[in-house]
């Protein structure tokens, strides 16, 4: 057994595949990499440095200006946000500020700028980067302090839906990935936390952060 990076519980082993073992935590859902198998900094640049380019941009793209319309049903007026974990290009950039919102960028190899992370916003959004995480508490413990009262915090990353069918789950073999989510994890999160979750699908977590109002807890 290993702690549970998230919750600190004991994780059980669970899974062995070629080249990596696998642990789940009965107390939040979180299934974690074996830390021993998790890549030096260096090669995971490499590799995600990859990621940033071509398909995954648009994608990035595709994810960020329709949650910017969404939000911005809710909470009228300019936006300011961050968004954690990669690299918008250009073109999506100009259509936020031609739209009339702000958004600063953080990422920890290509625009690793800690000042942005002094701050807070309406929203944050992160895109396929929680699977990353190698220490999720405390990315959590960082994303939560940076979403304002009542602010967003949209989250991309594919969730499992049956544990019998992780062994044959291709995300599971990307060796960057290492930590993967259950709808259980994100309902752990929002039980000890100031969130409310409004919205699951099995790709988006969509986060509000309580602004003292009794907002209702709602799961679609």
């Amino acid at each position: 057994m290993i702690p549970c990076p998230l919750c600190n519980h004991q994780a059980q082993f669970f899974l062995q595949d070629k080249k990596r073992a696998f642990y789940v935590c009965p107390h939040c859902g979180l299934v974690m990499a074996d830390p021993k198998s998790h890549l030096r900094p260096s090669i995971e640049m490499q590799r995600y440095g990859r990621a940033q380019k071509g398909a995954k941009q648009r994608q990035l793209s595709q994810f960020l200006m329709p949650l910017l319309a969404q939000i911005n049903l809710q909470q009228s007026g300019i936006l300011s946000g961050l968004n954690f974990g990669r690299v918008l290009d250009q073109q999506c950039l100009q259509s936020i500020n031609e739209a009339g919102h702000s958004v600063k960028q953080y990422d920890p190899f290509f625009a690793a700028d800690h000042s942005v992370l002094q701050t807070t916003y309406d929203f944050v959004c992160s895109y396929k980067v929680f699977e990353h995480f190698r220490h999720p508490n405390k990315e959590w413990q960082l994303l939560s302090r940076l979403v304002k009262p009542g602010g967003w915090l949209a989250i991309s990353t594919p969730l499992m839906t049956d544990l019998r069918h992780f062994n044959k789950w291709h995300y599971k073999n990307n060796p960057t990935h290492v930590s993967f989510y259950q709808r259980q994890t994100f309902e752990y999160l929002t039980e000890n936390s100031e969130f409310t979750l409004l919205f699951v699908s099995q790709a988006l977590i969509l986060m509000q952060k309580s602004s003292g109002s009794g907002i209702k807890r709602i799961l679609i």
